[in-house]
């Protein structure tokens, strides 16, 4: 009897942990303005099943992206309105799911795109300006003013999109001593050497990668073994893989997430790769509106797999929960949040039917419950 009972006391323990594990927070940034959304959103979202319930929102002006420290503890966004434009510090409960705003400082530049976090500093994108702002941290989490500011000055071929820099994604390397800069105004990467303790001279700049003309440089990702990195690049619908070793970028191969017939526009947006490091994906907005499935091979590149409609307009970011079961599709013109099932076999998605109804979805941030 004493066996029994305790048994059955271990399974149900094993129950509980195994359903506090996949209940985690879904913290969503998006555009205010123009939209229907008040700011930063956070749903209950369970991995096992897609289930998901509104909890919390946190007012705050076009939070369009957003990053969460080591810690858990912090979250900061940035705020994307022109001159105006800020970066804004909450403190977060994840047992409640609930932000707390802290403060906020002037983003040192115009239309902050994208933003990182580690114990130390939070280091932003500003685009239009072309430019990197460093601030600090105080023990409650709050950011102090910039401690660097780096002005970008160059431009490229476009003359309508590239005559001066923009800068649209600051970005830690696998092992946190270099921070990757892509400048889509210049058509390049930046290398810059990253020195965390320092007072003024966080990021010292040590190399640069052209990337081809025109082709404007967005987001990068790396591998789960630091091994190599893949660059989407917006205005042509590029897909560039690295090799990355000792702190310097390798090209071994150029592809596109575009199809061979395709006449509309393009617009290349996210690009992530699975946790097993099997599969990568990358979004297109413009008139093609879909997400392309590439295979990673054992050297690091890519094979194309499949191309999915993301059904909505404009899927400017999207993300792979903890569990790696789902793919989620934030959809900025038609206001929602498209829930898709992955084989985590073949990499392919298939739609579940299950929407999050959201004015400008842009971002999103999974935190485990506590």
């Amino acid at each position: 009897m004493k066996r029994t009972l305790y048994l059955l006391a271990v399974m149900a323990f094993t129950l509980t942990a195994q359903a506090q594990k996949a209940d985690y927070n879904l913290i969503i940034g998006t555009y205010t303005t123009p939209g229907n959304s008040e700011g930063v959103y956070v749903y209950d979202f369970n991995t096992n099943t897609a289930a998901f319930k509104a909890n919390t929102v946190e007012k705050s002006v076009n939070p369009s992206f957003l990053s969460i420290d080591p810690s858990k503890h912090f979250v900061y966004a940035v705020n994307e309105d022109g001159v105006k434009s800020t970066v804004s510090a909450f403190s977060f409960d994840a047992a409640a799911g609930k932000l707390n705003f802290l403060n906020k400082q002037a983003a040192e530049g115009q239309d902050p795109c994208y933003l990182i976090s580690d114990e130390k500093n939070v280091i932003v994108a500003n685009y239009t300006s072309g430019s990197i702002a460093v601030f600090g941290k105080d023990a409650s989490g709050a950011l102090t003013p910039a401690k660097q500011v780096i002005q970008h000055t160059g431009s490229s071929i476009d003359t309508a999109r590239q005559k001066s820099a923009h800068v649209h994604m600051v970005k830690f390397s696998p092992d946190k001593k270099q921070v990757i800069v892509n400048d889509l105004g210049e058509d390049k990467i930046y290398l810059y050497a990253y020195n965390r303790d320092a007072a003024d001279s966080i990021l010292v700049v040590k190399d640069s990668v052209q990337i081809k003309p025109g082709s404007g440089p967005r987001h990068i990702v790396f591998s789960p073994n630091g091994k190599f990195a893949y660059l989407i690049q917006e205005m042509q619908g590029d897909l560039t893989v690295f090799s990355y070793t000792d702190g310097s970028l390798k090209k071994i191969q150029e592809t596109n997430i575009v199809a061979k017939d395709f006449k509309g526009e393009i617009g290349s947006a996210d690009i992530q790769i699975s946790a097993d490091g099997k599969f990568l994906y990358a979004s297109n907005r413009g008139t093609a509106n879909d997400i392309t499935v590439f295979a990673i091979q054992k050297d690091g590149q890519l094979i194309k797999k499949s191309q999915s409609g993301t059904l909505g307009k404009g899927p400017r970011a999207f993300v792979i929960d903890p569990s790696g079961k789902w793919l989620l599709v934030g959809h900025q013109y038609t206001n929602d949040v498209v829930i898709f099932k992955r084989n985590q076999i073949t990499g392919s998605i298939t739609d579940t039917g299950k929407r999050i109804a959201l004015g400008a979805p842009v971002c999103f941030v999974f935190v485990p419950k506590k």
